[in-house]
């Protein structure tokens, strides 16, 4: 093989691994959003953990993290703003990712 072709594999390796590592970390934001979500509305426990996964399923319906608000917003109602919500996304997404670099 070529440096080259060494080059090549380590770049198609290196955007293979990113994609996984963002995979994660959504769907670990996604997890965290929902249990935050879940307190809000009072639930606990296994309710809480089954509406994490709901949030985590409803990040699948379209590319980007619309989908993903829309469900959390519609479910809080006024329990949380747009502001609160997207700033709490953004704040579990920094999280999500601090623990997946603790796990590696």
């Amino acid at each position: 093989m070529t440096t080259f072709d060494d080059r090549e594999n380590a770049f198609e390796n290196k955007f293979a691994h990113d994609a996984e590592m963002q995979f994660k970390a959504e769907a670990r934001r996604n997890k965290l959003l929902g249990l935050w979500a879940a307190g809000l509305m009072g639930k606990t426990g296994e309710a809480a953990d089954e509406y994490a996964k709901e949030v985590i399923k409803s990040d699948f319906e379209e590319a980007g993290h619309e989908d993903v608000y829309r469900k959390v917003s519609g479910d809080l109602g006024d329990k949380a703003d747009e502001a609160t919500i997207r700033a709490k996304m953004a704040a579990l997404m920094a999280e999500a990712k601090a623990q997946l670099m603790d796990e590696v």
